[in-house]
């Protein structure tokens, strides 16, 4: 008889929220002969070399530059908010981890409806950069929630002075924004709201300017009666609840360098300045949009730092920060069990914001699984398919394939470990109370160019401590709906979004490390 492939899940808890620190009202003045600053996470160098945008196509250039020589690249500080929160909130990890599914439910209908062309959100546009310089940005990702789900946060110093902000890592979006002044309608945030009238770099997008374009309006616009002075709204949609309403604007960014010491300035990012917001993002200060369209951050910026990011999730449990890379990361690409695999194209052109990748197969206990081949596919109305997203918690596979998968696993598992009948949401479940090393089937996903991504136990298993309950973290999606890797199964893997290439590249990392 063939041996089952196993893994071994250890001590693995779900924590979903964590205390965060956030900058005070108070900001730092650029200082042309600092090279450090009392700020958290932020180093100011010898000069500011500022970034203009170049027309409505998205790119930017370097302003007061000629000769742009190699440098370290962009690093963002991101983190995870852990159990303190959630405990403070009166909140038990297993009802947190739950709630976390129930959101991921409303961005997926989001995500669908999106696909199928049936609302705002953006343009979907793309641009080739200009120039590509080798500096490369880090920031710090941390493991949060907010108040129990399961996005990480980066952070960013915005406006003039720079003042320090938490926002939530997407990569299933576009739209960089942040609570403004005057907020008419705001969820609760952790630190000050970002006050339009403090930043001296803040400016508006004017109606009549061609990157209003590439926003909603609101479902009742404005009229543009001065397109040169009056501002360009927006309206952009997220989940059932959730959403963003203000103007768009135009602000700087400042942003810490690979090189020890070193930041940089970027001005005219485009931002939205949200002044009525609604939905899932309590507690942070708005969020970054990292996907393909030209508005988000990793388009904005990537005239300047090259066709490439990377980012290290950290365990959802862990208080400690990781690093969000943009530009090359020489560790990464020279570590010996990184992977790569082909983007997809999709076939509609509302879906250009997300990253779809072609899976060929799933393997649970080292053996493929009976699935049809046409459950990967896109449809020509834009349907299935399978993405990668930082914003989503858990994994989504169309069905028939999660039943497949689920039955794999049952089949699969020790019968040692008692299976607990109705558990809300997830399924399969265990009790494995007083287990310290429980062993559970092998899972890996195949995809079409013969790429192998192999999961570590704690990646597709979670236990809900004390309840001495384990749960498979996978869930299922209508049948033409599309399959989603989520920042659960991400945990721990440095991710690389290879544009130049057009290719994905993971390799396992303790990201508390990177």
């Amino acid at each position: 008889m063939t041996r089952l492939a196993v893994r071994s899940l250890v001590v693995l808890f779900l924590a979903v929220a964590s205390p965060f620190l956030v900058a005070g009202g108070g900001g730092a003045k650029l200082n042309a002969s600092s090279s450090s600053s009392p700020l958290y996470g932020i180093e100011f160098p010898p000069f500011n070399a500022g970034v203009a945008d170049g027309g409505c196509d998205g790119k930017l250039m370097v302003q007061g530059v000629e000769e742009v020589s190699r440098s370290p690249s962009l690093k963002l500080h991101m983190t995870h908010r852990s159990a303190a929160e959630a405990a403070a909130a009166g909140r038990t990890r297993k009802e947190s981890f739950l709630d976390s599914a129930g959101k991921d439910v409303a961005r997926i209908h989001t995500m669908l409806r999106r696909v199928a062309g049936a609302g705002g959100g953006r343009a979907a546009t793309n641009s080739t950069p200009r120039r590509a310089l080798a500096e490369r940005i880090v920031a710090t990702v941390e493991s949060g929630v907010a108040v129990g789900s399961g996005e990480y946060l980066v952070d960013l110093y915005v406006g003039t002075p720079p003042r320090r902000f938490q926002m939530i890592m997407d990569t299933g979006s576009d739209l960089n924004w942040l609570q403004c002044v005057p907020c008419l309608d705001c969820f609760e945030q952790r630190g000050p709201v970002f006050d339009p009238a403090a930043s001296l770099s803040y400016r508006n997008v004017t109606c009549g300017d061609p990157r209003c374009g590439l926003v909603a309006p609101p479902t009742a616009p404005r009229a543009c009666r001065r397109p040169q002075s009056d501002p360009c709204p927006y309206y952009y949609w997220y989940g059932d609840q959730s959403n963003t309403t203000g103007d768009l604007a135009l602000e700087a960014f400042t942003v810490n360098l690979t090189a020890p010491g070193a930041s940089r300035r970027v001005d005219d990012v485009v931002l939205g300045c949200g002044h009525s917001n609604r939905g899932l993002f309590h507690g942070a200060a708005g969020l970054l949009g990292l996907g393909r369209g030209a508005l988000s951050f990793a388009s904005q910026l990537r005239a300047v730092y090259g066709h490439a990011f990377s980012y290290c999730l950290v365990d959802h449990g862990s208080s400690v920060g990781s690093k969000i890379v943009f530009g090359d990361d020489d560790a990464l690409l020279g570590h010996p069990r990184l992977n790569y695999t082909a983007f997809a194209p999709s076939a509609a052109a509302a879906a250009d914001t997300f990253y779809y990748v072609q899976l060929k197969g799933v393997l649970v206990g080292g053996e493929k699984l009976n699935i049809s081949p046409s459950t990967w596919d896109v449809g020509k109305d834009g349907s299935g398919g399978t993405i990668i997203d930082s914003g989503t918690t858990l994994s989504y596979f169309a069905e028939p394939a999660y039943e497949v998968i689920r039955r794999a696993f049952v089949e699969r598992m020790d019968k040692a470990y008692p299976l607990v009948a109705d558990f809300p949401v997830l399924s399969p479940c265990y009790n494995v109370s007083g287990v310290e090393r429980v062993e559970v089937p092998e899972f890996s996903l195949l995809f079409a160019d013969g790429a192998v991504w192999d999961f570590p136990a704690e990646n597709y298993f979670v236990r809900l401590d004390p309840d001495g309950i384990m749960c498979l973290a996978v869930l299922g999606t209508p049948r033409s709906a599309m399959s989603i890797i989520g920042n659960f199964q991400q945990q721990n893997f440095h991710v690389l979004y290879d544009l130049q290439n057009n290719r994905l590249g993971f390799a396992p990392r303790r990201c508390a490390e990177v």
